[in-house]
């Protein structure tokens, strides 16, 4: 089961990638909590839905930490990634949104899935309830 985590946002009035700044004691972003409980909960993959530019700083930090605990694989939102008949317009600059930021993986998800903000804590109790409410669906239902 595939935990898909929007962390493409801008940080704009936060004034940089809050994604990755650190909360912890040890230096622990809140994501790594997020994925931490994932991986206690029993998902098997991650996708983080980032923007391209930031792919190398997330495998130097998020990504070396979680390698070999979970399957990590990275989901691009691309502003002129649109269905067809759309185009982006030229003076656009911020981010189309979640359900846009979601696009971005849907040839990536392959499984039952859940989607989360990257810099919002949920707790370990909600992903056991998410995988545990996900683990009764059939997937291939949904074809």
């Amino acid at each position: 089961m595939t935990a898909v985590i929007l962390a493409a946002g801008l940080g704009s009035r936060y004034g940089g990638l809050k994604q990755i700044d650190p909360v912890g004691h040890y230096g622990e972003f809140i994501i790594d909590y997020s994925v931490y409980d994932c991986i206690r909960a029993g998902f098997d993959k991650v996708i983080f839905i980032i923007k391209e530019e930031n792919l190398e700083v997330f495998e130097e930090t998020i990504g070396a930490r979680i390698n070999g605990d979970i399957k990590i694989e990275y989901a691009f939102q691309n502003m002129n990634d649109l269905p067809d008949g759309f185009s982006c317009p030229s003076d656009r600059i911020k981010p189309w949104g979640t359900a846009h930021a979601l696009r971005a993986c849907r040839n990536i998800v392959d499984d039952n899935f859940v989607i989360f903000n990257a810099d919002d804590f949920y707790g370990k109790e909600t992903f056991e309830a998410m995988f545990n409410s996900l683990s009764e669906v059939d997937s291939e239902n949904f074809s």
